[in-house]
């Protein structure tokens, strides 16, 4: 498996948004599970989850469908090389501030907080004040593109 270092808009490690899934099988190897859903204008989404790694990767598009979206709770994933589990809320904040996220915004919904870099397209989500899930992604259009916002 690849290393577990988080790259807002770029990818997990060696995996890289825009990243079909046959290239991504043939990186890592065969999910442990993997979910379908249909979405709006035909926009399909493929999940490949590696649960023993603790990574799920989506994939959406129509013509051809590639890595849109990474869902983590791996303890040992890094965010600009600081494990980011290991970092509370306002540590989080200081070092997507260093590196160069300035804006962010909160959430909460019932028991769950959320942290979100809408230019990072990161969400970092808190259970009980302890970080549980970090989700990042870009938007692709149904070509298979990522687009830029």
């Amino acid at each position: 498996m690849t290393h577990f270092e988080i790259v807002p808009l770029k990818g997990l490690g060696n995996l890289k948004f825009g990243q079909t899934i046959e290239e991504t099988i043939a990186m890592i190897g065969d999910a442990e599970e993997i979910d379908e859903m249909d979405g709006e204008d035909n926009m399909n989404t493929v999940i490949l989850h590696y649960w023993s790694h603790g990574i799920s990767i989506f994939f959406e598009g129509v013509e051809k469908s590639v890595i849109s979206c990474f869902e983590t709770d791996n303890p040992e994933c890094k965010l600009f090389d600081v494990p980011v589990f290991q970092m509370d809320q306002k540590s989080i904040i200081k070092h997507m501030k260093k590196n160069g996220f300035k804006e962010f915004e909160t959430d909460r919904e019932e028991g769950e907080s959320r942290l979100t870099f809408e230019e990072g397209l990161i969400d970092f989500f808190y259970v009980d004040g302890l970080l549980s899930t970090v989700n990042w992604g870009v938007l692709v259009n149904s070509n298979g593109e990522i687009e830029k916002f």
